[in-house]
């Protein structure tokens, strides 16, 4: 057997935000958020796209987006790519989920809680925490204001533990997520939890049809060649920015030649998503401009 990446956003979404999918999710949420007890008994999966209610705030698509049994909005994302501005997307993610529940003149009362989970393929954090939770909170007592929005992180790389070491669900479900792309059955151990094997027969490559194939590889070599851009930009913006400071001896140097290269990995990953996305969602992906998208998408047919 060979499985997909669950790991790229066409894989995720096939096996956690499609309507068979449900049981899937469920499990998974219960074990990610809520320590493998049964808390979330059923759940509705929405649209995933957010349309803004004022002109000229941004629109914003995730992953995943769910209402579970007691009314609470998950939404979900799995991130590969450690963008610039990635922090802040979440947390606009999350505000827009929470205040886009009410219509005009309803009742702040009615507006119910939203978790936020995301699933990075980096580490965001200091430290060996794999889930990490975020509330608003006084900042120096720390007493609770509210948990309204909650932010959830699971840093897949700081997950180390090897097949045989696997203990738990929440453990099982990590390992699925990081490792599935290298297995060629699903292992012996995870075959007691229904709904991770049935995630595998969702990621099983050979039920997948031809166009979703297609749209498979797309992504796995975009994430490719993206990881590529932003190291060479990364390598880029540290060298020009040595090189300019050395030469003029300023801060103002430095800084001119990281933005450069922080302009660059953009513009370079805005390239290779013009054949994959829409242009909205290219410039929220690299925080490009549309204007500098319809320019750069004309050059490239030039070309």
């Amino acid at each position: 057997m060979i499985f997909i990446n669950p790991k790229t956003d066409f894989a995720f979404k096939k096996i956690f935000g499609s309507q068979e999918s449900k049981p899937i999710l469920i499990d998974f949420l219960n074990a990610i958020l809520y320590q493998e007890q049964p808390i979330i008994t059923d759940l509705d999966i929405l649209d995933p796209y957010q349309a803004p209610r004022i002109i000229g705030i941004k629109e914003t698509y995730l992953d995943v987006k769910a209402r579970l049994s007691d009314n609470t909005i998950a939404i979900i994302e799995m991130q590969v790519l450690n963008l610039e501005g990635f922090e802040k997307r979440i947390l606009y993610n999350a505000a827009k989920a929470f205040s886009t529940q009410l219509a005009v003149g309803a009742d702040y009362s009615l507006l119910n809680p939203v978790i936020a989970l995301t699933i990075t393929d980096f580490k965001m954090f200091s430290g060996s925490k794999i889930i990490s939770r975020y509330v608003l909170k006084e900042r120096e007592k720390l007493t609770e204001y509210s948990d309204d929005i909650e932010l959830v992180f699971a840093e897949l790389p700081k997950f180390t533990k090897k097949l045989a070491e696997l203990e738990t669900e929440t453990e099982k479900w990590l390992y699925f997520l990081r490792h599935a792309r290298n297995l060629h059955e699903v292992p012996a151990n995870m075959q007691d939890i229904p709904a991770l094997e049935r995630a595998f027969t969702m990621a099983n490559q050979a039920a997948l049809t031809p166009d979703e194939l297609e749209a498979m590889e797309k992504r796995e070599i975009f994430l490719h060649d993206s990881r590529n851009a932003i190291l060479k930009a990364a390598n880029t913006a540290r060298e020009e920015g040595r090189e300019e400071g050395r030469e003029e001896g300023r801060e103002e140097g430095r800084e001119e030649g990281r933005e450069e290269g922080r302009q660059a990995m953009r513009v370079e990953l805005a390239r290779q998503l013009l054949d994959v996305l829409d242009l909205e969602t290219i410039s929220q992906k690299t925080g490009l401009s549309l204007a500098e998208l319809q320019v750069l998408k004309s050059q490239d047919s030039l070309a």
